[in-house]
């Protein structure tokens, strides 16, 4: 099975669909921020055309690194944020913030930190219940109308929330937790598949799970690859829509992970996989 290597998000932004997700790039020393500075660089020299960060990812700390280490950035590396989240020092550390002046701030504060005039694709990182979504949208949609956003995504929704958005603003893009092992969001890959959405899985190896299963590791074995590679060529091969986002602070795992492109699977072996998951 010979996967597309692109995807284009919104019908017009082409990227590689093996992007990098930059949640781990948080150091807290100085000799950690020059290895993550140097995992982030040594992604988009490897091909990467997608990062994913949030503000949620060390409060801003995360976008700042990105900045550091990648700008001025390269012409067709696009950086996805995503907003609705603050902290708190109570809880569980944060809180949703979904009002539109709040949205309106964090996608401010985003476009400093990320040295940007304009977020191509900027998601939602969690629907505010205490906000009505089409007031949540609304502000969304009005930056893009303003030109500070390129394309609106979603994170962590359901196919009935997705179908909801899409009748307030055009949807680009859904970022659930989905992987080889869990496929609970499969009814929002759907959803996404048929009207043409980008679907970034987070959490797309299930780490500390593949290797331990017997048939991803057979697999692994007959296409001299790693367990890992496999189930990253498995999510390629799933849907043309899934554009996994691993992340990892290790340059070794990062070039493990951005060589699954290369692995191709049969259809017998995406089969074996498939069913063998499901019964684990």
């Amino acid at each position: 099975m010979t996967a597309p290597k692109t995807f284009r998000i919104g019908g017009d932004l082409e990227v590689r669909r093996l992007g990098f997700g930059a949640m781990h790039l948080r150091p807290e020393t100085d000799e950690a921020r020059a290895a993550h500075l140097a995992v982030a660089r040594r992604a988009v020299e490897l091909g990467v055309t997608l990062i994913d960060t949030a503000h949620l990812y060390g409060w801003g700390a995360n976008e700042d690194l990105l900045a550091q280490a990648l700008h001025p950035y390269p012409a067709d590396l696009v950086i996805a944020t995503k907003v609705g989240i603050r902290h708190t020092t109570s809880g569980e550390g944060w809180r949703h913030a979904g009002a539109p002046a709040d949205l309106r701030g964090q996608v401010d504060e985003a476009l400093g930190r990320l040295r940007l005039d304009r977020i191509e694709l900027l998601q939602l990182h969690r629907l505010d219940p205490g906000v009505p979504l089409p007031d949540q949208l609304g502000a969304l949609r009005d930056l893009r109308a303003e030109g500070k956003v390129g394309r609106i995504g979603l994170s962590e929704v359901t196919a009935a929330e997705l179908a909801e958005a899409r009748t307030v603003v055009d949807i680009a893009s859904v970022q659930n937790r989905y992987n080889l092992l869990d496929r609970e969001h499969e009814p929002v890959l759907k959803a996404c598949e048929e009207a043409g959405i980008a679907f970034l899985p987070w959490r797309p190896v299930a780490a500390g799970k593949s290797g331990a299963q017997a048939e991803i590791a057979a697999v692994a074995k007959e296409l001299d690859a790693t367990p890992t590679q496999v189930v990253l060529a498995w999510l390629l091969a799933r849907s043309p829509v899934i554009v996994p986002i691993p992340g990892t602070t290790s340059l070794a795992h990062l070039e493990e992970n951005l060589g699954a492109d290369a692995v191709h699977l049969t259809q017998a072996q995406y089969d074996r996989l498939s069913r063998a998951a499901l019964s684990a």
